[in-house]
């Protein structure tokens, strides 16, 4: 049997993806994405093995951020040269600008909130 290193979660990782959820990403997204955002590249049994994702949890995250065009995926031939070449991903832009996009996404959910609030403060002042 062949020994293999996999960079597990620490607890700086644990806190990251839980700030993620918390600001309602999903939770298998949210361990993708913090994996990612530590390692310069990484095959989808990466990310499966350090987040505990299952391959399909895995390919739908990885879907899921390709929407968001926050990752890039290349092909790197297997090194026997047989079966299908190993799909790679690596952040597209950084962490910091991920933040800033879940930030302005998360400020304009709460400007619609307000303006619906102050929306139904005027319907309620309206005698009939």
């Amino acid at each position: 049997m062949k020994a293999i290193k996999i960079k597990q979660f620490d607890y700086k990782d644990k806190k990251i993806a839980d700030a993620l959820i918390s600001l309602g990403m999903n939770k298998n997204v949210a361990v993708a994405l913090t994996y990612l955002q530590n390692m310069n590249a990484a095959t989808s049994i990466d990310i499966e093995r350090s987040a505990n994702l299952r391959q399909p949890e895995a390919s739908i995250a990885i879907k899921k951020l390709k929407e968001q065009d926050w990752i890039t995926e290349r092909e790197e031939k297997k090194k026997k040269g047989k079966g299908r070449p190993t799909k790679i991903y690596s952040l597209k832009v950084g962490f910091n600008e991920i933040i800033t996009q879940l930030e302005e996404q998360k400020n304009k959910s709460i400007d619609e909130a307000r303006a619906n609030v102050d929306r139904l403060k005027e319907l309620g002042n309206i005698e009939h």
